[in-house]
This record gives C-alpha cells, sequence and structure tokens, in this order.
C-alpha cells in the first residue's frame, strides 16, 4: 500500500468518527397530523397546538411539541407525541415521528395510521 493510500483511508477513518453536524431546529405553535382508517379508507387532518390533547377512534393523541429546521420551516417536521388506547389507557406510541420518515418511528396500531405532516407557525 502506497503512502496516499495510507493517508485516504486515515482521512476516511477519522472522518467517519467526527459529530455529524446538528442542523438548527426551531419550535413550531403546533402540528399537523394525518390519521387513517386502514379498513374505511377514511382519513382525517388533525391540527394540535403545541401541548395539546386530541380524539381519534378510541384513541388519545397527546402532542408536546413540533420542531421545524430553522432555515427551512417547511422541509420536514420531528413530533414529539404519545397515543393511548382510551379503553384499557395502553401506551401504543411514545417518541418522535418524523414527517419525511413516517416509518422510522411508527404508531403499531392493527387499524389506524397516524403520522405527522408539518409543523404549524402560528
Amino acid at each position: 500500500m502506497d503512502a496516499g493510500m495510507i493517508r485516504l483511508a486515515v482521512l476516511l477513518t477519522v472522518a467517519a468518527l467526527l459529530p455529524a453536524h446538528a442542523q438548527r431546529a426551531d419550535t413550531g405553535a403546533g402540528v399537523v397530523l394525518r390519521a387513517i382508517d386502514r379498513i374505511t379508507g377514511e382519513r382525517r387532518d388533525i391540527e394540535m397546538p403545541n401541548s395539546s390533547i386530541a380524539t381519534f377512534e378510541g384513541m388519545e393523541v397527546e402532542h408536546a411539541e413540533c420542531r421545524h429546521p430553522a432555515d427551512n420551516p417547511s422541509g420536514d417536521a420531528y413530533a414529539l407525541l404519545q397515543v393511548r388506547n382510551l379503553e384499557d389507557e395502553t401506551v401504543l406510541f411514545r417518541g418522535w415521528m418524523i414527517a419525511s420518515a413516517p416509518a422510522l418511528n411508527a404508531l403499531d396500531h392493527p387499524r389506524y395510521d397516524v403520522w405527522v405532516l408539518r409543523c404549524t407557525m402560528s
């Protein structure tokens, strides 16, 4: 292996170990979620302000906050949610949902899908 290849290997290794550049995020005023019934195909958009609760088909959706890229508010949305079954109080989902990657951290429900569309600005 020549010196150039070794230097390249070292540079690539160091670059892989450096922390990724974090993107600055701002907090929106609320979130717009889309809920769909997989059996009937009925869909409903739910607009919620931060720190609010809404119900949908026997589920309680608690929304804490919605964040978006500071330099591109319509570029993506990250919403902190908790979804509970109203019948038995079990938590069906707790965490961050990402609009651009709904399958990354999704609600696992046999009949309903809920995902983030965007943050609201006012």
